[in-house]
């Protein structure tokens, strides 16, 4: 019986059972504009989209939606990313919690991660956060498209609190059929929606110790340094890149002033990871840049927040564990500490299941379609990374690809996490070893 409740067992439940609650309710005449029900798979697409803070749609969100059915998409991916925060945070803190049931003073000095007494703290913080990053991010919207844009104060309030709650979520949703793209020389509109996606998507654990420590950076936990440079190597990476294989794009930065062309590459950096606006179109970009979309928006962003993805802890520990290789070194480390031996099986287990998703997505899609291989690969990653953004092909798929790709975003947001967590929480010792062998490699 014990086994059946496991935490990680319950968010997974968690998630599908809002999922279905959602696609029922926005089935109902009421959540369209035309006043009749919405299509099962288009409902279940958009819940599954919503809640798993995705933004990918098969119907353009400002028009086939009345202001009930927005209404309650922007509820789904408040729930999906203000719950999955809460839930992964408070299981991290559970599997902090019983690895130091079988560690001593030192293992508690050298972890240095948060521990069940501190549950209260980040509970706290998570809602003061939310919700207090949601309102600042509500009100410098609402008053730039009421004063610069001659909207009127409700229909400002209403397009600025949606785009700050999908923005701190990074679910991607805009009212807009463009989404941001009529925004794109807008720094009073970007640069508010960017800081609510960095924010949102580093992690609370990080957001917590940066807090409690922040005068002192050295005493950072192991996690928040990675996550921390790791973050910012990507969105340097991303922002230079996109400038150089853009700049001269007619169709996407060569038309822009400098200035604004620095603007529209940083904002595509930072949604690349997770999520999911886009201010230029994202169909017209090179294959070069398509490529480099596929790399951040496989990573995503920090563990126990708003982003999805592999993680960018996940992936330092394996670039961690690369260069320790190539050193000819025993242990990877970083930052005078060494990463443990559970966590480096757990960067390649969760690395190797993503990518077997990614690759089976993309061979049931590319036989039911035959699109070209690029736009498939993309959309496929887009939804398996919870990131939201396409090429423009996801309306135009059967109904078939579609459920696939409603496949890969659950999986996408709930399966990784929830996996990792029920790797370390059901870690057990063996009573015994077998005879160590060593297999030829490469």
């Amino acid at each position: 019986m014990k086994s059946q409740f496991h935490p990680a067992r319950v968010v997974a439940l968690v998630f599908l059972v809002t999922v279905l609650v959602g696609t029922a309710l926005l089935m109902l005449p009421i959540s369209r504009t035309e006043g009749v029900g919405a299509p099962w798979v288009t409902a279940l697409f958009t819940a599954v989209s919503a809640v798993c803070v995705t933004g990918l749609v098969v119907v353009d969100t400002g028009t086939y939606w009345s202001t009930f059915g927005q209404s309650l998409i922007l509820l789904l991916f408040q729930l999906g990313g203000f719950g999955m925060m809460t839930i992964a945070t408070l299981l991290g803190l559970m599997v902090n919690h019983s690895f130091r049931l079988r560690t001593k003073m030192a293992a508690q000095v050298e972890s240095r991660s948060l521990g069940m007494g501190d549950i209260a703290s980040v509970a706290k913080l998570v809602l003061v956060v939310t919700f207090g990053l949601e309102l600042i991010i509500t009100v410098m919207l609402t008053l730039r498209l009421h004063l610069s844009y001659g909207l009127s104060w409700t229909e400002a309030a209403w397009s600025g609190l949606f785009h700050a709650v999908s923005a701190f979520n990074n679910a991607g949703f805009s009212i807009h059929s463009d989404s941001l793209m009529r925004y794109a020389t807008d720094a009073l509109i970007l640069l508010p929606v960017m800081m609510a996606i960095v924010i949102g998507g580093i992690g609370f654990p990080v957001l917590h110790d940066m807090r409690s420590k922040f005068k002192d950076s050295r005493h950072w936990s192991l996690h928040t340094k990675l996550t921390v440079v790791g973050t910012l190597i990507l969105l340097l990476v991303g922002f230079f890149t996109l400038l150089v294989f853009e700049w001269s794009n007619s169709a996407t930065l060569k038309p822009m002033p400098v200035a604004d062309k620095i603007l529209s590459a940083a904002f595509a950096s930072v949604s690349a990871r997770t999520a999911g606006f886009n201010s230029i179109d994202i169909g017209a970009l090179t294959q070069e840049s398509w490529a480099l979309h596929y790399f951040l928006m496989f990573i995503g962003g920090g563990s126990a927040g708003t982003a999805g993805g592999v993680k960018v802890g996940t992936v330092a520990i394996l670039a961690l564990m690369v260069i320790a290789e190539i050193r000819g070194r025993n242990d990877s480390q970083a930052f005078g500490r060494r990463v443990g031996t559970s966590a480096q099986r757990q960067a390649i287990t969760i690395l190797v299941l993503s990518s077997t998703m990614v690759v089976l997505g993309t061979l049931v899609i590319l036989r039911d379609t035959g699109l070209p291989i690029g736009q498939v690969i993309f959309e496929v990653i887009s939804a398996f990374g919870t990131v939201g953004l396409s090429t423009g092909i996801t309306a135009d798929l059967p109904e078939s690809s579609q459920l696939m790709l409603t496949l890969l975003m659950y999986v996408g947001r709930v399966g990784t996490i929830t996996f990792a967590a029920s790797l370390a929480l059901g870690e057990h010792r063996m009573p015994y070893r077998y005879p160590e062998e060593h297999p030829i490699v490469g």
